[in-house]
């Protein structure tokens, strides 16, 4: 499974990163966490607002730091 955080590197993209590490290790999922910060591939998804959360290729949540819980559930989807 790929996760991958969008953003510049702000405290909220850092708070993401440490949310999806989290809901990772919390569900024993082998995840490669990549941290997306060139501006270019950021618009490629989409994204107007960061931080933004993409799972295996496919955009799950722009503009908002999403809770532990909230990407667990998207995880296990």
């Amino acid at each position: 499974m790929k996760i991958e955080i969008l953003g510049g590197g702000c405290p909220k993209c850092k708070q993401l990163t440490a949310n999806a590490e989290a809901a990772a290790r919390e569900l024993n999922i082998s995840a490669e966490i990549v941290k997306v910060t060139d501006i270019g591939k950021i618009t490629e998804y989409g994204v107007m607002m960061t931080p933004a959360l993409a799972v295996n290729g496919a955009l799950v949540s722009s503009g908002k730091i999403l809770s532990k819980d909230e990407i667990k559930k998207i995880l296990i989807k």
